[in-house]
């Protein structure tokens, strides 16, 4: 599966647009494998059918860019079936509700 690659030129807008996009694909790359899924369900509380209700929502998808930033294995592991660099989800993350800009 190819992931677009990121754009260094993006609007705020556009920034935001890519970070739900980017933890749409992040989601989907997650619940392809029981185990993750598993792991994203014990962390969030949420059930399967709770997952995908929330998938519009772009707070639940700056949690999930948090869940996959804070184990760095699922991290390294999206980011290379995904041939993204490891810290694209980081800068985007900060697009999202909940997002901190670090000084």
């Amino acid at each position: 599966m190819q992931f677009p690659k990121s754009d260094r030129t993006a609007t705020p807008s556009r920034s935001a647009e890519a970070a739900e996009t980017l933890a749409l694909q992040a989601l989907a790359w997650i619940a392809a494998e029981p185990e993750r899924l598993s792991g994203l369900m014990a962390t969030t509380g949420l059930w399967p059918d709770e997952v995908k209700t929330r998938a519009g929502d772009p707070a639940f998808l700056g949690g999930v860019l948090d869940y996959l930033l804070a184990d760095e294995a699922l991290l390294l592991g999206f980011c290379g079936e995904a041939e993204i660099a490891p810290e694209t989800p980081a800068r985007l993350r900060v697009a999202l509700p909940g997002g901190t800009v670090e000084v």
